[in-house]
């Protein structure tokens, strides 16, 4: 991909005495050339052929609140499909182990209280999105090692296994309440979360959860990972330690650091889905500065140690692994001074989404869908923070997390275009560009995919000062994209920094 106009700086060495016939000349090459950009000209046809889908998520915890039917509603109208949904164990299960008459596979167990989360998967099922339920948080008696003050603690497998066949039971309904996606912890590769830290460990929870579910309906999907990016050199020291995600996929899959690449045991992971949290401090393409850490633009690495992993047979699935990112975002200036400003963020978005697409995620979920309040450090929001979400103002950013659009300038003039329809399936995609500051004229049409992706390269005899928008049929128009790139090489914006 190339994000720069193509071509240099033109010399022309004339002597003194020609330079007003060479002015002349040179004026009546300009103005031809700006006819001829300006002009009518042959609308281009295009369709796209089969691509990997690219559906889009939000993760919120606003979904989990008495406000989710109204939040449901607004991420389905925003183009989401998805939305993570964090399951607390510790809220579900009794307090204390009771003595007799619980049995933890029974879902219909006097001690489990589904209530609640029923509530949010009905409202999920009621609005066409898809929960995807996260296990977190075990109550006290199902440790195997208690936390600390700094360290999460280690669940018992066995326990958990248990766990996992009751919610899969509940949740395998005819009718609603109906999930079928659960993932296994989230970022376990951080000390708070999982400690003592051991990929092994970790590797034995997805297995427990994996069988338990299956068992119940071999349907079902299983996610692994949840992993945070780690994208600098304290993340890995102090209190909260992690472990760089490279790392950690090799040691839970028993892959050598080594080339050529070899196993060295022969236990499987059983998942279908490898989930991952690429978080970038310096936008859609930025890389992680220590080894083995996964930012946005570290995801075809890790992609390609996904596909070493199965092929090596680390990894037992009936199904293809899909590779899903299910947390992404940057605070956004305003409202916080230290955010990308919106602008910028608003760039980002359709590029993070392109990004990930074109690095083999499937799913791309974004956090959050309003901002949290403003002491907190999360001002990522599709929407502005609003005490009633009937009242949320949306931000810049909506436009294009609903139609990703994104154009990049090649060489003579060329633009690479790619995008995803809101409705996910097969449009007549209309494309125009903007010459300068002059109207927007359609140059092309791109008929999508059944996905709704649409790509193509254009020859428009494009320059880096213009911009292009795609328009389709219950997508709107796009957030217009610049061929000049912005200047943000210099720029380091945390994901959420409290102001």
């Amino acid at each position: 991909m190339s994000g720069a106009a193509g071509g240099g700086t033109r010399r022309l060495a004339v002597r003194w005495i020609a330079l007003p016939l060479m002015c002349v000349a040179a004026a009546g090459i300009a103005a031809t050339a700006a006819t001829a950009r300006t002009d009518a000209r042959t609308i281009l046809s295009l369709t796209t052929p089969s691509t990997p889908p690219f559906a889009t998520g939000l993760g919120d915890p606003v979904f989990q609140t008495p406000q989710a039917s109204t939040a449901f509603a607004m991420a389905r109208s925003a183009g989401a499909t998805y939305a993570k949904l964090l399951v607390p164990w510790n809220s579900i299960a009794p307090i204390s182990l009771p003595s007799k008459g619980f049995t933890p596979t029974d879902p219909k167990s006097i001690y489990y209280h589904w209530s609640g989360l029923d509530a949010n998967i009905v409202a999920a099922n009621e609005h066409g999105v898809t929960p995807i339920l996260n296990i977190v948080s075990p109550p006290k008696w199902a440790y195997s090692v208690k936390p600390g003050s700094w360290t999460g603690g280690s669940p018992n497998v066995t326990m958990l296994g248990q766990f996992a066949t009751a919610l899969a039971k509940h949740y395998n309904r005819l009718t609603a309440p109906f999930a079928h996606i659960f993932t296994v912890w989230n970022e376990p590769n951080y000390t708070k979360n999982l400690y003592p830290q051991s990929e092994t460990y970790y590797l034995s929870m997805v297995n427990a959860v994996a069988t338990s579910v299956h068992a119940v309906n071999p349907a079902d999907l299983v996610g692994a990972g949840e992993l945070a990016p780690v994208k600098n050199v304290a993340a890995t020291q102090g209190k909260n330690h992690a472990i760089p995600p490279i790392t950690f996929m090799q040691k839970m899959f028993c892959l050598t650091a080594t080339t050529p690449v070899h196993r060295t045991c022969s236990t499987k992971a059983d998942f279908d889905i490898w989930v991952h949290h690429p978080y970038s401090d310096t936008g859609p393409f930025g890389k992680a500065k220590i080894s083995g850490g996964v930012e946005l633009g570290d995801l075809p690495k890790m992609y390609a140690l996904l596909g070493t992993a199965e092929k090596l047979g680390a990894i037992s699935s009936a199904k293809p692994v899909q590779f899903w990112a299910t947390e992404i975002g940057w605070d956004s200036n305003p409202p916080n001074s230290h955010g990308a400003p919106m602008n910028l963020d608003a760039r980002w978005v359709s590029e993070a989404d392109y990004q990930m697409w074109k690095s083999g995620v499937t799913l791309g979920a974004w956090f959050t869908l309003q901002d949290e309040a403003p002491w907190t450090a999360f001002q990522s929001g599709l929407y502005y923070g609003s005490a009633s979400l009937l009242t949320a103002k949306a931000k810049p950013l909506l436009t294009p997390f609903k139609f990703p659009f994104v154009a990049y300038l090649h060489s003579g003039g060329k633009v690479y275009v790619w995008g995803r329809d809101t409705t996910s399936n097969l449009q007549t995609v209309t494309i125009q560009e903007q010459i300068g500051s002059k109207p927007f004229k359609t140059v092309a049409t791109v008929t999508s995919n059944s996905y709704g992706i649409f790509e193509a390269t254009l020859s428009l005899h494009a320059q880096s000062n213009d911009t292009l928008q795609a328009i389709a049929p219950g997508s709107g128009t796009s957030r217009p994209f610049s061929l000049m790139v912005p200047n943000n090489e210099n720029l380091n914006v945390v994901p959420f920094t409290p102001n």
